[in-house]
C-alpha cells in the first residue's frame, strides 16, 4: 500500500478524473490511498511531531529541491522499500512545498523536474508514475525505454 499524505485541499477538480483512472489500475502492492491536511497544520504537525516510523515506513518527500531520478529508478526505489517495509509514505506539499527539517528526516526527498507545477497536476503526475513503477516492476507494456 502506498499513502500519499497531501498538504492543500482535497478537490482535485478536472484532474479528479484522470486521478481516478490511474487508481484503478493499481494493484496490490502499488495501491494507494489518499489523506488530505490543511497546509500548515500537516506542516507543524510533521515538524513537530514526526510520526513515521521508519522500520515499518518508507517515507518519500516530493520537492524540487529533491532528487531527479528515471521511471526505472523510481521503480526500483519502491520495489525496494516493499521488500523492506510494510509501507510506502509519500507527502506532497500545498503550494509552499516543505521545511529543511522534513526533508532532511525523509528516506528520500523527490524531484519531478526542477520546474514547479500546480498541486492538482502534480497530484495526477504522481498517479500516473505509481502505476508505471507497476508496470516497470510487473514487465508491462506500459513503460517503453
Amino acid at each position: 500500500m502506498i499513502r500519499i499524505i497531501c498538504g492543500g485541499r482535497k478537490n482535485a477538480g478536472a484532474f479528479a478524473e484522470i486521478i481516478a483512472e490511474y487508481e484503478k489500475r493499481l494493484r496490490k502492492p502499488f495501491n494507494v490511498s489518499w489523506e488530505f491536511y490543511d497546509e500548515e497544520k500537516l506542516i507543524s504537525r510533521l515538524e513537530k511531531e514526526w510520526s513515521f516510523s521508519h522500520t515499518v515506513q518508507f517515507v518519500i518527500v516530493c520537492d524540487e529541491r529533491g532528487k531527479i531520478i528515471s521511471s526505472d529508478e523510481y521503480s526500483l526505489l519502491i520495489s525496494k522499500a516493499f521488500l523492506n517495509t510494510r509501507e510506502v509514505v509519500i507527502l506532497i506539499g500545498g503550494a509552499y512545498g516543505f521545511s529543511d527539517v522534513i526533508r532532511e528526516k525523509a528516506d528520500f526527498v523527490w524531484s519531478f523536474s526542477k520546474l514547479v507545477f500546480p498541486h492538482m497536476l502534480f497530484r495526477a503526475m504522481v498517479a500516473e508514475q505509481i502505476y508505471r513503477a507497476q508496470e516497470i516492476h510487473d514487465g508491462g507494456k506500459y513503460h517503453h525505454v
